[in-house]
């Protein structure tokens, strides 16, 4: 049987599945779909399978509702940690478990029962970007990993524990440092970790009407 499947989003991890499902011969990608006014186009195509893989804008029931086998989504961390935006970061900051997951969509971000998920072991050493790269390949790999099992529909696993979720908003008011704010060395130095993305400018501090920006790089002896 051949999926008639919709993609939507496409992060580093969606351009690596993406372009490994258009190579396979038990799939037919109709369409790609990264903006909000697109996802008509579901209704027009009705596949079977929708994937989705950093899709930035929520999706609503009666898309969801579309495809006989839902919407399976990869989400960058350890469900039910981190749910929303910048998991790599957030869970760095909060020590709070890293990993992949693969659920199914609901209305609800980041809510669904869930395919298969995998725990990544953050180390001294890492940062938000070295990080993000490790999770980047272990979703394309446990999507690759899980692949017969959502052909074939098979029956997820509810969410269970209460978990977290951070909202893009939020990142703004991290990545701003106050220089009299009072944090234990590990805090500070976890939160600088967590935002050193370069050439991303993310962590700041203000001084004499001007913006520095700080990166910092973590080696082993």
């Amino acid at each position: 049987m051949v999926l008639k499947t919709v993609f939507l989003g496409l992060n580093d991890a969606g351009e690596e599945i993406y372009e490994w499902l258009n190579q396979r011969d038990d799939v037919e990608v109709k369409a790609l779909l990264t903006e909000k006014e697109q996802l008509e186009l579901v209704k027009k195509l009705e596949p079977d399978l929708v994937v989705s893989a950093g899709f930035e804008h929520k999706v609503p029931k009666e898309i969801i509702e579309v495809p006989d086998q839902g919407i399976v989504n990869l989400h960058p961390s350890y469900l039910p940690y981190n749910k929303g935006a910048h998991p790599y970061i957030w869970s760095m900051v909060e020590e709070t478990p890293a990993g992949v997951t693969l659920h199914y969509m609901t209305e609800e971000i980041d809510e669904g029962p869930i395919i298969d998920k995998k725990e990544v072991r953050v180390t001294p050493e890492d940062a938000g970007k070295t990080l993000y790269q490790r999770l980047t390949s272990e979703g394309v790999q446990l999507f690759k990993e899980s692949w017969k099992d959502i052909k074939e529909g098979m029956s997820p696993k509810p969410q269970t524990g209460k978990g977290n979720k951070h909202y893009s908003r939020e990142l703004e008011e991290l990545r701003r440092i106050d220089l009299n704010e009072e944090v234990t060395a590990g805090q500070f130095l976890d939160r600088l970790r967590a935002l050193s993305f370069p050439p991303r400018k993310n962590a700041y501090f203000e001084l004499y009407g001007q913006k520095y920006f700080v990166d910092i790089e973590i080696r082993r002896d």
